[in-house]
C-alpha cells in the first residue's frame, strides 16, 4: 500500500536541523511537522509549518544575534 503526503522539503545546515528537530520533539506547533529526516542536510516537513518554521528560525537569530549599532 502506497502513503502519499504532501510537504515540503527543507536544506539547512545540521545545527538547524538539530533546532527543528527539538521543535518537533517539543511538540513547538502543538503538533508533529517533521514527516521525515532525509539526510544531515534536508527535512520533510508538512507545508503548513513552513511559515511557523521561518518565524521560530527568525526569533532565534534575534535573540542570538548582536546588533553593533545598539548603544549602552
Amino acid at each position: 500500500m502506497v502513503n502519499v503526503v504532501k510537504g515540503s522539503m527543507i536544506k539547512c545546515d545540521p545545527a538547524v536541523i538539530q533546532y527543528l528537530v527539538y521543535l518537533d520533539d517539543t511538540l513547538a506547533f502543538g503538533e508533529k511537522f517533521i514527516l521525515h529526516k532525509l539526510d544531515e542536510q534536508h527535512l520533510f516537513v508538512q507545508s503548513s509549518a513552513v511559515s511557523m518554521i521561518k518565524e521560530k528560525l527568525q526569533e532565534q537569530i534575534d535573540r542570538i544575534s548582536y546588533d553593533s549599532t545598539q548603544t549602552k
